[in-house]
């Protein structure tokens, strides 16, 4: 295939680039600036731009777009970016998928979806509260001119990755003894290996797949467990719970999204036989620490 992937430069898009031209598929990057490499094709989403000839003999377009979600304190004007990052490049590239007829749109999206699911939830849940909820759902809108191409949306849990991502920012704190448990513990945590992300990601593209496909890995597990998991991992007691009122302090209104409990099942990955590599969540941190 030809693929044309948007937010190529990020954990996942960098992973996913690398994985899909090991598996033999052409690859274009989008880029934010000039082009400076053969493979990039330059794009400005806020003025609904593409280069001319960016979607000639594209296959599928890939969109991971999207500013981090708890790299900084929520204000309302954080808010904003967070929306305007997913929003408006997803509709800019499911318009120009429809334009050009491109068979297949890949949309990054969220297990941030489902909210506080009280029980279970799969791809047949319906969409939950609060602000990651209501921002899951019109990232998903989004994808709506993509009129005629199969549209997948995945929605990803935390990933797994030695680079970055989750255990880039816990890594410090249980170095100095902080990273124990998150409020009582007790909530699920959903979580995917990087490895296994993109293998799914190029899973989805490559096979007759459509609509919300849960990233997750199969084994869920509360946040208590993932921090004994973690800690064991580093050879160091994570031995100071962070009370709900000191992260509410400490991060504002994204502490009620880190306390929820969201029980997400790979329902569709499952059903259409994916194999996860990490299937349980101390052979994905093993394997992260291991490198």
């Amino acid at each position: 295939m030809r693929v044309l992937v948007a937010g190529s430069s990020g954990l996942i898009g960098s992973a996913l680039v690398a994985r899909l031209r090991a598996e033999g598929d052409e690859v274009l990057r989008l880029v934010r600036r000039p082009a400076q490499a053969p493979d990039e094709r330059t794009w400005d989403p806020p003025a609904g731009v593409i280069a001319e000839g960016a979607l000639s003999g594209v296959d599928a377009v890939v969109n991971l777009c999207g500013a981090g979600i708890g790299d900084r304190r929520w204000s309302h004007a954080r808010k904003q970016v967070l929306l305007d990052s997913r929003v408006e490049p997803t509709e800019v590239l499911a318009a120009a998928v429809a334009e050009h007829s491109i068979p297949v749109l890949v949309n990054g999206s969220a297990v941030g979806y489902y909210g506080d699911t009280a029980g279970p939830a799969d791809e047949a849940t319906p969409v939950g509260s609060g602000f990651l909820a209501e921002l899951c759902l019109r990232w998903e809108a989004a994808t709506a001119a993509a009129a005629g191409a199969r549209v997948v949306l995945a929605r990803s849990a935390q990933v797994l990755s030695r680079r970055g991502g989750l255990l880039g920012r816990l890594r410090p704190l249980f170095f100095l003894g902080l990273g124990g448990r998150l409020g009582d513990g007790t909530q699920y945590m959903p979580w995917i290996h990087l490895d296994d992300e993109v293998a799914a990601l190029a899973f989805v593209l490559h096979n007759d797949i459509s609509g919300p496909v849960n990233l997750v890995g199969p084994a869920p597990v509360t946040n208590a467990e993932f921090t004994r998991a973690f800690a064991k991992t580093k050879s160091r007691a994570a031995f100071l719970p962070v009370p709900r009122a000191a992260l509410r302090l400490a991060t504002g209104e994204f502490a009620d999204e880190i306390l929820r409990s969201q029980l997400v099942a790979p329902k569709v990955l499952r059903d259409n036989g994916f194999r996860f590599q990490y299937d349980t969540i101390e052979r994905a941190l093993a394997a992260t620490e291991a490198r």
